[in-house]
């Protein structure tokens, strides 16, 4: 991966990578974790198939080489789907944990990277498998995102202020853009140079991007994967938790 792209060849990445791909001609991002198999288990908006009978079904599947791709749990937002699905023809990224500060604010546009740390591989594919069995709440574009929830994945990192941004760098960009503008436009009056107020401002934006990342908020915890559903009330303490490491539904077995 280099400086000004994190695209990578799909024989680059390995279970616990956590991947993205654009959408709508790179208006916004769209991300996973990719648990091995050619697998991807991500979070979106919930939504309903519609069969041939016209019935509304949880599944209906139509990847012609994987019948259990777009695979999830009534109720919940987490699917499992194969990488060419997930893509949708796009191309892939892969997102960069534990960069330094002068990495982050070069990469300007958010949902790339983080100054966080990873945990290992295989707890990262763990809380994906887990969340996949037991959801990751109410999809909200600003709180709670499918960035969200793979940065939740790679960390095990949860904001406290459930009022604030959340983890997601595409968010903290939305909203860190339109902040930077406004709060630059008086020093117009003080500078002059329309270059010198565009110098500003990208400052101003690249700040506000570096003081919402996940690896320097003061407003996180170190939250068990086990514990998320039971503490934010997603699910139920009485549900069969599976072992670490256990694959839970035959569906996913590879």
């Amino acid at each position: 991966m280099g400086l000004l792209s994190n695209r990578v060849e799909r024989d680059q990445i390995k279970p616990g990578d956590h991947i993205y791909t654009y959408r709508a001609v790179f208006a916004y991002s769209h991300h996973g974790i990719y648990i091995g198999g050619s697998k991807v288990v991500h979070f979106t908006r919930g939504k309903k198939a519609v069969g041939s009978d016209g019935e509304s079904s949880d599944f209906i599947s139509s990847c012609p080489i994987y019948p259990d791709c777009g695979f999830k749990q009534p109720n919940s937002g987490v699917y499992l789907s194969c990488l060419d699905c997930f893509l949708e023809g796009g191309a892939l990224y892969c997102f960069e944990y534990g960069v330094t500060p002068s990495v982050f604010m070069a990469k300007v546009r958010g949902g790339t990277c983080s100054t966080a740390q990873s945990d290992p591989p295989e707890t990262v594919v763990h809380r994906a498998m887990y969340l996949f069995q037991h959801g990751f709440g109410n999809y909200d574009m600003f709180q709670n995102n499918c960035e969200d929830f793979a940065m939740y994945c790679k960390t095990g990192l949860l904001t406290v202020d459930r009022l604030g941004v959340g983890r997601s760098g595409q968010a903290s960009s939305i909203v860190g853009a339109p902040l930077a503008a406004l709060l630059s436009s008086p020093l117009k009056l003080l500078i002059p140079s329309p270059i010198g107020v565009a110098t500003v401002t990208a400052g101003m934006y690249c700040m506000s991007r570096y003081a919402t990342d996940l690896g320097v908020r003061t407003d996180v915890t170190k939250v068990a994967v086990e514990d998320l559903a039971i503490n934010l009330g997603w699910g139920s303490s009485e549900q069969e938790e599976p072992r670490h490491g256990e694959v839970c539904d035959p569906l996913i077995q590879m």
